[in-house]
């Protein structure tokens, strides 16, 4: 498939391990209070590949939470890194070790890198990492009706996506209807951060697969535009990575980083139960 990769800028980016905030109780949508353990840090016990729903936290981030001290800094670091970006520890006990980026969490505005959990175990929790952001302004040469963002172009090329004539074909492993997709919402750019798939309601979880949903999934979310914010748009669909865990907040859920979109739903999305980050980045080969 054709891409625009010889137009395509790589540039480095960077941030710290960002310590877990507290900041007391939090209610939840039965209006119980709680203090889960939440965003930040490095997360040992779940990765990509692992369940992301019914676990006793909230907004849970798989592998390690990145940040840069500086706001400006920091939104770069969130904007230009893309899921599937190179990223190497460049101090500490694990210096020189290689992840990837698995995605973005906006409001709390984490880039999130996946290492290998032998590796976090190692690590001090004061590393910087680097970030070989690439891929922001990718373009499918032959489908201009299909919008590309914060997505790696050699994980793009990994991923089993076929040309039906003017659309492309594209792994998920559920599709998500318009109606649940909650916090985020009114964003002006879907190029940093996330939004929710929301999961206050039990029955809609078993309906569309969500209770079975695991950090790095593909989704499809059905008439949802997301060029430039995400909106309503019937026929419109757009596709996304799961990102951090369930959450007890009213309005929110798993986390959807968008990396495509289509205002004429020229994505077809295909069922795949194996249509996980974990699957596709053990075979990417870098350029």
């Amino acid at each position: 498939m054709n891409i625009n990769r010889d137009k395509l800028v790589k540039i480095a980016v960077q941030g710290q391990v960002d310590h877990p905030r507290m900041k007391g109780y939090r209610v939840g949508f039965d209006g119980k209070g709680r203090m889960p353990i939440g965003t930040g840090g490095i997360t040992y016990s779940h990765a990509i590949g692992d369940p992301c729903m019914g676990l006793a936290g909230d907004h849970v981030e798989p592998g390690i939470s990145l940040a840069n001290p500086g706001n400006g800094e920091n939104h770069a670091l969130e904007t230009f890194a893309c899921v599937g970006n190179e990223a190497r520890i460049i101090n500490g006990p694990k210096k020189g070790e290689i992840g990837y980026v698995s995605g973005t969490h906006g409001g709390i505005d984490h880039t999130m890198i996946c290492f290998d959990k032998s590796i976090l175990e190692e690590m001090d929790g004061n590393e910087t990492i680097l970030v070989k952001a690439y891929g922001q302004g990718m373009k499918l040469v032959d489908h201009p009706e299909i919008y590309i963002m914060n997505l790696d172009p050699d994980l793009f090329e990994t991923l089993p996506i076929e040309e039906k004539g003017d659309a492309i074909t594209f792994p998920v492993v559920t599709m998500i209807p318009s109606f649940l997709m909650g916090s985020g919402l009114g964003s002006s750019t879907m190029m940093e951060g996330d939004y929710d798939i929301m999961t206050q309601d039990k029955e809609a979880n078993e309906t569309y697969g969500i209770n079975d949903l695991r950090f790095g999934d593909f989704v499809a979310i059905q008439d949802h535009d997301n060029e430039y914010g995400p909106h309503y748009l019937k026929g419109s669909i757009s596709i996304g990575v799961i990102v951090h865990s369930d959450s007890f907040t009213s309005g929110h859920g798993p986390g959807v980083c968008v990396v495509a979109t289509s205002k004429t739903g020229k994505i077809q999305p295909v069922i795949t139960k194996e249509a996980n980050l974990k699957t596709y980045m053990s075979n990417i080969r870098r350029r």
